[in-house]
Parts: C-alpha cells; structure tokens; sequence
C-alpha cells in the first residue's frame, strides 16, 4: 500500500506566506549555512556545544532570551574538549557548569547523558568526525536519514527531534528537520492531515512519514525543510534573533 501526500495551491500559499511574514536574521543564517554551506566548521568543541545544546533544549524554552539560549551563546563555551580530558568525574563537571550559569532544569538527567554520550564519543576514537565530514560532502537525502537515525540510535537522550537538531545546528542537512512542539503547533494550523503530538512523533518510522510529508511540501514550495523550520521556529520568538545571539 502506498501513501500519497495530496498538496493543493492554498498549501503552497500558506507556506509562500510564513516565509514572507518572518524573512529575518535568523532565516538568513540557516540559508547561508545549510543551504549555501557557508562556515561550516566539525571539530570537537563545535560537537561538544551541539550535545549540550540537543540535550538542554529537549524539554525547555531555547529562544535567544532564556537561561538556556544565553548559556548556548557565550564565548568563549565553558564546556572544551580539553576541560573534559583533564576531568575525572564528567558528570560532576558538567553538572556544576550548569548550576553556576543558572542552569537547574533536569541538571542531573542531562550531566549523566552528556557524560555517557561524550564517553561512547571518545571509545570510538572520535569517528563522528569523519562521519559527519561524509556527510557534508554527500548531500543525499538519504545519508542525512540515515546518520539521524544512526545518532537517535546511538546518543543517549536522544530521539528523532534531538538527532536531527544536532545536524541542522551544524549546517549539515538541509532535508531532515527537528520536529518540536512549534513545528508540531504550526503544522496542526497549518491543517496537516495527522495530528501532532509529541508521543507519536518518537517512534522513528513515524517521524519519517510525518518528515517525507513536510519534504514534499517544500519542494511543492520551492524551499527548503530548513528554511521553513527557521521561519516556523523563530516566529515564535517575537523577532528577538539577531547575528549576536544566533546560538550556533
């Protein structure tokens, strides 16, 4: 049996219209890194910041304005590869970064997957460096499905939502998108066909057909899955982005 996502001129429009309504800053850095591929940079601190940021932003509000998005913006990041050789309790280290920048929210839940992540990165002799590499020189749509769901499968904490975040921030997919509660929002006024719910959305065969939907409907739009969560994502933040406090 076959599915077949049926997108009419009115959809096309209502997208046509979101994008017009929130052509800002924070759109055009997701064009010019995951489409242009401008600035894209894989090294280990750059992987660190998206861990922590996966993982901090699963359950709570990220907009450039909160606890969160002001930890994710400071420079230089508290949280280096060095500082993590040099520890011997990871957990403990991460857990008081959090604490001392005012972070409280799901501290010890977070401290743990981190430091078990970054334990499974390091035994792998930091191989997710060339994976991600390939990755970048290969812009399939199929290899960015495939290293998402590899990384879902992989990282604790993660989910489908959070494996594909830690791609997007990077600059590296421009296909697959995080489906979070304001894409989910936009989407259930939107008028898509499947209701919304983040339960459902965690099954990963799931999230794929929900995915291949919004795919489709951006190519009947002429942009990219990328651009539409930009504009969906920032829309909610009031037109607060700006090149300073762009997180990643």
């Amino acid at each position: 049996m076959k599915f077949s996502w049926n997108i009419n001129e009115s959809d096309i429009q209502k997208v046509k219209n979101v994008m017009k309504e929130n052509d800002n800053f924070f759109l055009k850095n997701r064009r010019e890194r995951n489409v242009e591929k401008n600035n894209i940079e894989i090294n280990k601190n750059i992987i660190i910041l998206n861990l922590m940021m996966c993982l901090l932003t699963s359950q709570q509000r990220s907009g450039p304005n909160s606890v969160v998005g002001k930890f994710l913006s400071l420079k230089p990041f508290p949280v280096t590869s060095e500082l993590i050789a040099e520890s011997e309790n990871i957990e403990s280290l991460i857990k008081q970064i959090l604490q001392k920048n005012g972070l409280t929210r799901y501290v010890n839940k977070i401290s743990a997957f981190f430091a078990e992540n970054i334990e499974k990165i390091e035994v792998d002799n930091w191989n997710i460096i060339s994976k991600l590499e390939y990755l970048n020189d290969n812009q399939s749509k199929e290899t960015k499905r495939e290293l998402a769901d590899f990384l879902n499968d992989w990282l604790k904490g993660f989910g489908p939502k959070q494996s594909r975040n830690f791609l997007q921030a990077l600059g590296l997919t421009k296909y697959e998108l995080p489906i979070d509660s304001r894409i989910a929002s936009w989407l259930n006024d939107f008028g898509f066909p499947v209701s919304l719910t983040s339960s459902p959305l965690s099954d990963k065969g799931y999230y794929h057909f929900v995915s291949n939907g919004i795919q489709e409907l951006c190519l009947k739009a002429n942009i990219y899955p990328c651009e539409l969560d930009a504009v969906i994502f920032s829309s909610f933040d009031n037109d607060e982005w700006t090149k300073e406090n762009i997180m990643l």
